[in-house]
């Protein structure tokens, strides 16, 4: 699966189980660590959670895939690391404070066609 392709694969899956702001950003040029940040946030802790834990379970259902990696599960804000992309799943309080959007402003927004 290409970096694009699986990037809206995993916001398509995001977006299906109600996680907010769903923003991507191409990070090519920027870092050697991705090709893709995407980030999202959920409702409450169990929210974000059960994001994370739904995103590793659709995409090896549905792909064949699963995470290299997955970072902070006690916390307000889980990474899970696809290789090409790395999912960023916040509660709002830890997005806004870590506000990674404004770090990697430099980095380029991607279009996801996202149901509303």
């Amino acid at each position: 699966m290409t970096p694009e392709a699986l990037v809206k694969a995993l916001a398509a899956i995001l977006d299906s189980k109600k996680a907010q702001d769903i923003k991507a950003i191409h990070t090519t040029e920027q870092t050697i660590l991705s090709d893709y940040f995407l980030l999202a946030s959920g409702t409450s802790s169990t929210h974000v959670k059960a994001l994370a834990d739904e995103l590793a379970f659709e995409m090896k259902k549905q792909h064949g895939i699963s995470p290299q990696g997955v970072e902070g599960r006690a916390t307000g804000w889980i990474l899970i690391d696809y290789g090409a992309v790395i999912v960023h799943v916040f509660q709002a309080e830890q997005r806004e404070y870590y506000n990674l959007e404004r770090l990697w402003e430099d980095g380029e927004a991607v279009a996801l066609e996202l149901e509303d």
